[in-house]
């Protein structure tokens, strides 16, 4: 579908369908109050009998209003004025999408992107608009047949224009959707990997993504290269190898570079968690909702997803990532609780849980990171703690972080795009809770056992990365929701890596 940007006034557009909003209590916004006007007064008709009282997210299709030129008015209702929102723009925007999806409209332009928002402007609210038009949209059809793919719902709708209050703000506005869009095509990326099955998307299957991602010739924006299992053991990664031990599928370790900022400048580096399927290991899950653990590699995902925004919107940093992706499944020559491994850095772990998995991986990941990049800042993203789920449910990520300056920024670029962060303690006093009785440290608590699990992962990663500037994500409550992936944290990564760019060409 194609999207656009344009000023003009919703009662003389000539389209499929104008989008206008309505307040609690009937208050018609001010393109609502337009429309009303042109047409003398049909709308508060519509509000008396009882079709629409502006309750945020109702809709209502009028077709044929008159003193209009467009076929239909949609109608969305926006909740109290005193309190609407960047929530509530995003519902409103969403419950239009999902009823303008189900008429026959060809084209339509929404005025909810008029909508005064405090702080807010053309750019954000175009921007904003289209990500959350383009989540609505999404379906995964991938797994389907034939003849169940001919039986799925035709969206009819090729156009969507986002009309903009004055035609000063159309250039942002434009900018919000070219931001939108890039966002858009990773975050898609990033849902279609999460939401394939462990037994089409293994370790090999990621690293076959990433290579298409990076395309061919020298000239490739992102150029990949893949370590296998052969290479990680000669490098000592012996805390990510004891992982895929159990597995008949090869771990790989997937890394990425985009080098587009000034030569000789420091780059940023994304890891992710590409656990493709985890079972537990020895230590083996319940069965009931094993099925999700195919969602274990989304941090992988997040990091291919990023690329993938970022190389469209060709933006002028350094930019490295690497994916350590395995699987994790019980076999004879799996690593079993209480074995001691060690990793890349020369830390030996005695591994008390195999269910504590993706630890293990991201260590050697990290550890390779730091000493193959050394770079300005290092961010990882895992499923990592059913612990951090409790803590704070499905909006923020948890975020742990060793520079307070990297946390402000990240916790900025969150509140700005909407996929937003929560800071949790990594203090010294949890040190004592990773104490091992014969190795340097255990991948779990063995003091204090149920207590602070997101914090106490945070702490062991926290080893492998005391040389950089570090920040985790635990994106285990935003990563897949309702057993569908959600594409996060690439809006948040994207718009970080936007406000840097944005910061060095100022400079």
């Amino acid at each position: 579908m194609e999207y656009l940007v344009k000023n003009s006034s919703p009662d003389k557009r000539r389209t499929g369908c104008v989008i206008v909003g309505i307040f609690d209590r009937r208050a018609p916004s001010a393109d609502a109050g337009i429309i009303e006007k042109a047409s003398g007064g049909s709308l508060a008709g519509v509000m008396r009998r009882g079709d629409m009282d502006g309750k945020l997210g109702q809709t209502v299709i009028l077709h044929d209003v008159p003193g209009t030129a467009a076929d239909r008015v949609m109608l969305v209702g926006l909740g109290r004025a005193s309190g609407f929102d960047e929530s509530a723009f995003r519902k409103a925007v969403a419950a239009s999408a999902r009823a303008l999806r189900a008429t026959g409209a060809v084209e339509a332009v929404s005025y909810l992107t008029r909508l005064e928002i405090k702080g807010r402007d053309a750019h954000w609210s175009v921007q904003q608009a289209a990500l959350v038009t383009q989540a609505e949209y999404y379906r995964f059809d991938e797994c389907r047949g034939e003849a169940a793919k001919a039986d799925l719902p035709v969206y009819k709708l090729e156009r969507l224009f986002f009309d903009v209050a004055d035609k000063g703000g159309v250039s942002a506005g434009e900018t919000g959707l070219r931001e939108a869009l890039a966002i858009g095509s990773g975050q898609q990326l990033a849902k279609d990997l999460g939401n394939s099955p462990g037994n089409l998307c293994t370790p090999t299957y990621l690293a076959e993504a990433a290579k298409k991602l990076g395309g061919t010739g020298e000239r490739a924006a992102v150029k990949v290269k893949v370590l296998e299992e052969a290479d990680m053991k000669k490098l000592g990664m012996g805390s990510l190898l004891s992982v895929s031990r159990g597995s008949r599928e090869p771990a790989k370790l997937i890394v990425l570079e985009y080098l587009k900022g000034k030569k000789g400048d420091k780059p940023i580096a994304l890891v992710g968690k590409g656990l493709t399927f985890d079972a537990g290991g020895i230590s083996i899950k319940p069965s009931a909702n094993m099925d999700e653990m195919k969602f274990d590699m989304c941090g992988g995902a997040a990091v291919l997803g990023t690329f993938k925004a970022v190389s469209e919107l060709k933006l002028p940093i350094n930019l490295v990532g690497v994916i350590a992706a395995s699987e994790n499944l019980p076999d004879g020559a799996a690593v079993k609780p209480g074995d001691v491994v060690t990793s890349m850095a020369g830390i030996t772990i005695e591994v008390l849980n195999t269910d504590a998995e993706g630890r293990l991986i991201l260590a050697d990941a990290l550890t390779y990171t730091e000493r193959t990049f050394d770079p300005s800042i290092c961010i990882d993203m895992a499923t990592l703690t059913g612990a951090c789920v409790v803590a704070l449910g499905a909006y923020p990520s948890g975020l742990f972080c060793n520079t307070p300056a990297l946390t402000r920024a990240l916790s900025s670029a969150g509140e700005q795009i909407g996929d937003r962060v929560w800071e949790l303690p990594m203090w010294s006093e949890y040190d004592e809770h990773i104490k091992s009785e014969c190795a340097d440290i255990a991948n779990i608590a063995t003091k204090g056992a149920g207590q602070a699990g997101a914090t106490i992962g945070a702490v062991f990663l926290q080893r492998f990365a005391r040389k950089m500037k570090w920040a985790h994500l635990d994106i285990a409550g935003t990563a897949w929701v309702g057993k569908k992936s959600s594409g996060r944290p690439v809006p948040l990564l994207v718009q970080y890596l936007l406000n840097v760019a944005g910061k060095k060409s100022e400079a």
